[in-house]
């Protein structure tokens, strides 16, 4: 007793191919406008970062220090709970800027001198 096995191929003629050729185009434009949009903020955002730090380090600068110590540790915990969630390292490094600033600031009044953190 033998057994014999058939393939068939079936082939369509419905157009999806050129459907989804079509909405493949239509996502690559959509994603080239959105990229030109990013890229025209950028510079904007670029030309605004030296501000926001310097009032980011006066701000930390006139802060009490029981409020620096939470922002502190609200810093630290925020990065280490990206670290355990598996983000980024370099994502976790920018959420313990903050935490830096901050640590200095607090060494600086300790030391009662004005050396560890420069600018504003």
């Amino acid at each position: 007793m033998a057994t014999t096995t058939r393939s068939r191929t079936v082939e369509t003629t419905d157009g999806s191919d050129s459907r989804i050729g079509g909405t493949a185009r239509q996502v690559a434009g959509a994603a080239g406008t959105m990229a030109g949009t990013v890229a025209g903020m950028a510079g904007d955002v670029g030309a605004r970062l030296p501000d926001a730090a310097n009032e980011a380090t006066r701000l930390v600068r006139s802060g009490s220090d029981e409020a620096l110590k939470m922002a502190g540790a609200l810093s630290i915990g925020f990065a280490m709970g990206l670290l355990v969630g598996g983000a980024n390292r370099v994502l976790v490094l920018a959420a313990l800027v903050p935490a830096g600033l901050i640590g200095s600031t607090l060494l600086e009044r300790m030391d009662g001198t004005d050396r560890l953190v420069q600018g504003a």
